[in-house]
């Protein structure tokens, strides 16, 4: 869990970034921002910065595929900065010219790169010391108004900021530095072309913690469902409703998983327990990231799963039924007579 309330912002250098591809520079600043006695400031970009973090579960690592962190420049320059081996401002400019060289998709725009130095950040219950990146891409217009001799003035501002919407940021908690530190990450942006942040300027995998084997397992198990489990056993739709219900009511009852218990109570079928194991082999292998046979289970990885867990039978455009358990009071058939599938439901009260 990351807490930043008492996170105090001690220093923030900003520079500009173009867009390489489109023959845009970038802009270096050469100091600092000054922050001392400024009582409105810091704590405007705190909330501008930081808010968006509020409910950030994930956590990265930095990463390269030569499986060398230090050629992964971002950590490469962090590091140097925790173990004090270089200035905060010349770290910030690093990183803003690291920014600009991998900015070469033409649909990147130019924008403002804050980088900022914070303490007291909270991670899984240590106060921590950190570092921000962050940038802002998209300005807005706002208007003005304010009293003038006895009546008002109406301005505006154009290219503004708007302190509510951050487009990009990062935050570099200052452990587990020799595994490529714990990172959180933010990125609004919805195109394809957004990757660039998190997979080329960044490059982030994941930490694989209880969050991350909570929700990649309960994903594992889903597409297993709707995909491979349905080509053996040519699943009726109640059924795999039933299904997920199942390792629904698991993961929402059981504080730790447990891969025997789970195979037996959700599954409940060898030939189903080989097929998901194979399924499940096969994410490890392309994602590179393991499943332990037991860990604790993250609730809100669950809650953030449950919506896309369906349990809804679509019926024509005439009935959703939605199956919340008791598979055993849904019985499926066909009617000759009409030509046409039907559904028989079983139930004690209506209300």
């Amino acid at each position: 869990m990351f807490y930043h309330q008492d996170a105090v912002l001690e220093n923030l250098s900003i520079h500009r970034v173009g867009n390489k591809a489109n023959d845009e520079f970038y802009i270096l600043s050469e100091e600092p921002i000054p922050l001392q006695g400024n009582e409105v400031l810091p704590d405007l970009l705190m909330q501008y910065f930081m808010k968006p973090f509020a409910k950030v579960q994930e956590v990265y690592r930095f990463f390269h595929p030569n499986e060398e962190l230090q050629l992964n420049e971002v950590y490469h320059f962090t590091k140097k900065l925790f173990d004090k081996e270089i200035a905060f401002h010349a770290y910030s400019q690093h990183i803003a010219k690291h920014l600009y060289e991998i900015s070469e998709h033409p649909k990147i725009k130019a924008g403002e790169v804050y980088v900022v130095q914070l303490k007291n950040v909270q991670m899984e219950g240590e106060d921590r010391e950190a570092i921000g990146i962050f940038k802002s891409e998209n300005k807005e217009t706002y208007l003005k108004v304010y009293p003038n001799q006895g009546g008002f003035q109406l301005d505006y501002e154009q290219e503004a900021i708007n302190i509510n919407k951050l487009d990009k940021g990062v935050v570099i908690v200052n452990d587990e530095g020799e595994e490529g530190y714990k990172v959180l990450v933010v990125d609004q942006t919805n195109s394809s072309e957004a990757v660039y942040w998190k997979d080329s300027f960044l490059q982030l995998k994941s930490r694989n913690d209880n969050y991350q084997q909570t929700g990649n397992l309960m994903k594992v198990y889903k597409n297993f469902v709707h995909e491979k489990l349905d080509e053996v056993f040519e699943l009726q739709t109640a059924d795999k409703i039933d299904l997920m219900n199942r390792s629904m009511d698991y993961f929402k009852s059981k504080e730790t998983f447990d891969c025997a218990e789970f195979e037996e109570e959700v599954l409940g079928n060898p030939q189903a327990v080989s097929l998901f194991n194979d399924y499940k082999h096969t994410f490890e292998e392309e994602f590179n990231q393991p499943f332990q046979d037991n860990f604790n289970i993250a609730t809100p990885a669950v809650k953030k799963m449950q919506s896309s867990y369906k349990s809804v039978l679509k019926l024509d455009k005439n009935f959703h039924v939605y199956v919340h358990g008791k598979r055993e009071y849904l019985e499926h058939g066909y009617d000759e007579e009409r030509g046409m599938s039907y559904y028989k439901l079983y139930y004690e009260n209506e209300s």
